[in-house]
């Protein structure tokens, strides 16, 4: 898939959406970014900023993002954003990405990786 800088700036801006949601503990608003299957996993809003929370802490309360480039990672559209946690400890979050049918761009699941790691593209 060719993703065009319109592509770019709503994958971005639906991220730091989230992002902010998060910030001000809107679980509503940070539901609203994820993919429906993502929506589908959990029975509330409450219990996915929840999930967030526990297990997402640099994502949940980021001190700093940098957003990378973004990539196809196995066949999915993937933004690469630099987060340093709380704690202080830099973490890579890969965000895959979908291109809803009315063409806007939800999340559809993350992954954080110690930025040491060898991040393989292909």
């Amino acid at each position: 898939m060719d993703i065009t800088n319109c592509d770019r700036a709503a994958i971005r801006l639906i991220i730091e959406q989230q992002l902010q949601a998060f910030q001000e503990d809107n679980a509503d608003a940070a539901f609203v970014c994820a993919s429906p299957q993502i929506q589908e996993k959990f029975p509330t809003a409450e219990i996915f900023i929840l999930m967030v929370k526990r297990a997402y802490a640099p994502i949940y309360r980021p001190r700093s993002v940098l957003f990378e480039d973004i990539t196809t990672i196995q066949g999915n559209i993937t933004q690469l954003v630099l987060l340093l946690g709380q704690d202080g400890i830099p973490v890579r979050a890969l965000y895959l990405m979908e291109k809803e049918t009315n063409s806007s761009w939800k999340i559809n699941g993350c992954f954080l990786v110690p930025v040491s790691a060898d991040i393989r593209f292909a």
